[in-house]
């Protein structure tokens, strides 16, 4: 069997890629979670993809995680009725309140308090910053901008204001319309937009708690705004999306690489989950071959030890949604590959011990369990799991082997599709150790990840039935001796408070 890729691939679901035959090429390049953009299309139509998705994750038996994109408090131009309007470098711009046409002359937007919140001196970017305006005054009901960088503009084109602190809600009603029907049809994530603040995060969670959902939240950086508080937007977070798109809108370009391995550093600290997202392989949405640059953009990633890398524009409207995957798998193939051949030597993120923010019981076992894999060269790492986290504990410490998720729960067994290395398996709830041990045997034989006699480390519990209860690593030998003789117990009881498993 070949070696598994590690790193996940997240694919946009769009107009070139909705089609059930399109999903189902996408689906066996290798994509892992399929994204679903609520700034475009319908419900009924992200419906219809849904079901696509999942039938045909029950027809391979192969876990797919749908993540629901919220559009967030984007600021957008109002219609521009005439095409071809451009913006003229040095000309008088007014932005006015309302919902008048905009003309090349006066512009009006989708926030009317933009002309309260933005202040002399403040930039204001079109089109990802194709466009640059400054405001030079205001009036009561208008801004007075110069433009500085001329172009066109056309109707629902983007806004940023990397100078100003708006105090737009997290959540539109669109957002609340979309979130509802994402519990609905028990998304496995959502990814919030424009997070500025850990309050934006606590609205989305409100939501979720007062309806009992489990799906979970992704928080995408692409505010400036966030960068000073983004350890407490990780704590509260299940999930980061590096949304380069707009954050290198929001501040200077030249930053934006470092920016992320910030982020991707605090993330795998934090034992959450990071995806590096926006314009990876761009030039395949025209072409079936990326450039050298995006190449690689997409191995440095995955160097820096993201849990996934997304496609945007390439899969959901591109000409080749199917050769972008396949690119994007096959980089993913050859970098991990230099990553192991390359231990202990590389100084590479993969594979180097984390700084644990939270240092727990748990995250000892699971420390344990990846030294021990690593000291008798064990094919994989096997785990029982209730929620997920005691999987994300052992991701954390990107071991160089793959590591089998086991569960018997449903939701958990999707979400497990976008954490880097896990390979999900869904089993049958069994009431002891020993059955364990037996159905994890059982399964890595018959589907092909192991071998009899290959060397195993199985993370479990001496009470199966009990959510939170990890306190057991097990060296284990595949059909050799009994597994009650060739099963030695490396990490055992925990005697305080248990944390999700």
């Amino acid at each position: 069997m070949s070696t598994p890729v590690f790193t996940k691939i997240v694919a946009t679901i769009g107009p070139s890629s909705s089609s059930a035959e399109r999903l189902n090429e996408l689906l066996d390049a290798g994509v892992d979670v399929c994204r679903l953009n609520f700034s475009h299309g319908d419900l009924a139509e992200h419906g219809r993809v849904l079901e696509r998705i999942r039938e045909w994750s029950r027809r391979r038996e192969r876990a797919v995680a749908v993540l629901g994109d919220l559009c967030g408090p984007k600021i957008r131009l109002n219609r521009v009725d005439t095409p071809g309007t451009r913006l003229a470098v040095g000309a008088e711009i007014r932005i006015e309140r309302g919902d008048a046409p905009c003309t090349a002359e006066r512009l009006t937007t989708s926030y009317d308090r933009l002309v309260d919140e933005v202040q002399e001196g403040h930039r204001l970017y079109i089109d990802d910053g194709l466009v640059k305006l400054m405001c030079v005054d205001k009036e009561p009901d208008a801004l007075v901008c110069r433009c500085t960088v001329g172009g066109a503009i056309s109707t629902r084109k983007g806004i940023n204001l990397p100078d100003t602190s708006l105090s737009v809600r997290a959540l539109g009603e669109k957002d609340e319309r979309d979130l509802r029907w994402a519990i609905q049809n028990e998304l496995d994530y959502v990814a919030l937009s424009f997070v500025r603040r850990p309050a934006d995060l606590e609205a989305v969670r409100e939501i979720l708690a007062r309806s009992s959902a489990r799906t979970q939240v992704i928080a995408k950086i692409e505010k400036s705004e966030a960068l000073s508080q983004l350890d407490e937007i990780i704590a509260l977070s299940d999930g980061v999306m590096v949304a380069r798109g707009d954050l290198g809108v929001e501040m200077d370009l030249w930053r934006v690489p470092l920016v992320q391995k910030d982020i991707t550093l605090r993330c795998r600290a934090a034992g959450v989950p990071v995806i590096i997202a926006t314009q990876m392989l761009q030039s395949m949405v025209s072409s079936p071959m990326p450039t050298r640059a995006e190449v690689s953009d997409v191995a440095n990633a995955i160097l820096d030890s993201a849990d996934a890398v997304m496609l945007s524009a390439e899969t959901a409207a591109g000409e080749y949604p199917e050769h972008a995957v396949d690119m994007m798998r096959r980089v993913a193939q050859v970098t991990e590959a230099f990553v192991r051949s390359a231990e202990p030597r590389t100084t590479a993120a993969v594979g180097m011990a984390p700084r644990i923010a939270s240092p727990s019981a748990v995250s000892a076992i699971a420390a344990a369990a990846v030294a021990a894999a690593r000291d008798i060269h064990a094919k994989l790492v096997a785990l029982w799991t209730a929620t997920g986290a005691t999987a994300r504990l052992i991701a954390q410490h990107r071991p160089m082997m793959p590591i089998v998720g086991f569960t018997h729960d449903e939701r958990t067994y999707r979400s497990l599709a976008l954490i880097r290395g896990v390979t999900p398996q869904r089993v049958d709830a069994v009431s002891n150790p020993a059955q364990q041990v037996r159905a994890v045997e059982d399964c890595l034989l018959a589907s092909g990840l192991a071998q009899a006699g290959d060397p195993i480390v199985f993370v479990t519990s001496t009470r199966p039935t009990q959510a939170g209860a990890t306190d057991t690593v097990l060296v284990h030998h595949l059909r050799g001796e009994p597994a009650a003789r060739d099963s030695h117990a490396v990490a055992a009881r925990r005697t305080e408070k248990p944390a999700p498993a």
